[in-house]
């Protein structure tokens, strides 16, 4: 069984997934399940050995594997996500390495959840009404402390968990859903 979560603390293995073809690659682990260097090379549209090179670079960090079980004869290599998910926090050290490592990386994330919903938004068109109507968008501005940000925050992550642990892939009339949150103080105007 896969893992549930990893979170990501060293600036080494941040850095090393901040590249968007591993966080790419990642991604569709988690989304379509273990899978061969030719199949993740049609998906993301990459070259096979850019494909490998990336597989083995996440590897060496621990966020993919292979998975030999999968392969039909010594020639196939699959490979599966190590995790659920991933979490990155801001580094406590404002001076430390990590601070650039860890902000690199949410702003990477930060680039593929604004394309997946300009994605979502661009196919909505053609999706069962049912669907468009059960999702949701908005922003809320609220003044908080930080104390009751932090509050809020570990609220939104236990909220959020317990929807994952009720998620079942199997299901036949589920489809993947895409949950994102974020919270924050809102910069100063300029």
């Amino acid at each position: 069984m896969t893992p549930r979560a990893v979170h990501l603390t060293d600036s080494a293995t941040m850095r090393a997934l901040a590249h968007p073809t591993r966080i790419a690659l990642l991604g569709e682990l988690r989304s379509t399940g273990p899978s061969t260097v030719g199949r993740l090379s049609t998906a993301l549209d990459e070259a096979p050995g850019s494909i490998s090179y990336h597989l083995q670079r996440l590897a060496a960090i621990g966020l993919v594997a292979e998975a030999p079980e999968l392969a039909a004869d010594g020639r196939e290599r699959w490979w599966r996500a190590g995790h659920e998910l991933t979490t990155v926090l801001p580094a406590e050290d404002r001076t430390d390495p990590e601070r650039a490592a860890g902000t690199a990386l949410r702003r990477e994330f930060a680039h593929r959840w604004a394309a997946l919903h300009e994605q979502y938004l661009d196919t909505e068109p053609t999706l069962p009404a049912e669907w468009v109507a059960a999702a949701t968008q908005g922003d809320r501005l609220l003044h908080l402390t930080a104390e009751e940000l932090a509050e809020l925050s570990a609220e939104l992550r236990q909220l959020a968990d317990r929807w994952q642990a009720r998620s079942d892939r199997s299901r036949a009339d589920a489809e993947q859903v895409v949950l994102l949150g974020s919270a924050f103080r809102r910069p100063a105007r300029r």
